[in-house]
């Protein structure tokens, strides 16, 4: 299982044009308001709203903005945002899973039929593509945080079910359970980590060529720019650079 398959973690982080760093900013935003809204507002009482804030951070979101997005919280009384997951398939029968947080499920399903079907893929039943994925927990570590025989200690003293060590971090992956309790533990001892989150990870990457790769690319960038789409995940092998 080892591969990235989350499309936020294909992108590098820096040198994001404006309108792009926009679009992501209103995701997290959105995600931070949803989250004080279903929970505590203080984050260490709040897991998911824990978790993001860490990602607007990493994303380099100013304070100020991720202030607003909890205040936000106590007024946005009239919009009742779902937690949405859709599956489908590009070409070459890659299949993607879409999580939406959004305030109107038509729309949010029409939109992503609309370029599913224009790009010659289709958009499939609850269920269809799930079972190539495993839905788990990622969490990295930076290597000059622990040596290798560290991480893997650590990792199988925690019940982790594995550990990977690539160029500049340890990857640890868990159950969907075991996450938030795995999470608290490394960032007891590591403090903030590099980056931990809830994926479908493939459990198997389909190969694809240079030409056939520019085609899914163009799906996953045509669904990101929907306002109501949060993550994406793919079984195609896309290229990594941060390992």
């Amino acid at each position: 299982m080892a591969g990235h398959s989350h499309w936020a973690g294909i992108k590098h982080k820096k040198g994001r044009a404006d309108k792009e760093r926009s679009k992501i900013f209103s995701k997290l935003s959105r995600e931070i308001t949803v989250a004080a809204k279903l929970g505590d507002k203080d984050p260490d009482m709040n897991p998911r709203l824990r978790a993001a804030i860490q990602s607007a951070k990493e994303a380099n979101m100013p304070k100020d903005n991720i202030a607003r997005a909890i205040s936000k919280s106590e007024i946005s009384n009239d919009k009742n945002y779902e937690n949405l997951r859709y599956e489908g398939f590009g070409p070459f029968n890659i299949a993607i899973i879409i999580e939406s947080l959004t305030d109107n499920k038509n729309r949010s399903a029409s939109s992503i039929r609309t370029i599913l079907q224009k790009k010659g893929g289709r958009l499939g039943e609850t269920g269809s593509t799930k079972h190539l994925f495993s839905n788990c927990g990622v969490l990295h570590i930076d290597k000059e945080r622990c040596s290798d025989e560290e991480a893997f200690e650590i990792a199988s003293n925690l019940g982790a079910k594995d550990c990977f060590n690539f160029k500049i971090y340890h990857e640890i992956i868990s159950k969907k359970d075991d996450f938030y309790k795995i999470k608290n533990e490394l960032e007891k001892k590591f403090g903030n980590l590099r980056y931990s989150d809830i994926e479908w990870r493939p459990l198997n990457f389909v190969n694809l060529n240079k030409e056939q790769k520019e085609k899914i690319l163009d799906i996953l960038e045509n669904l990101e720019e929907l306002d109501d789409v949060q993550k994406i995940y793919t079984n195609a092998a896309l290229k990594n650079d941060e390992k």
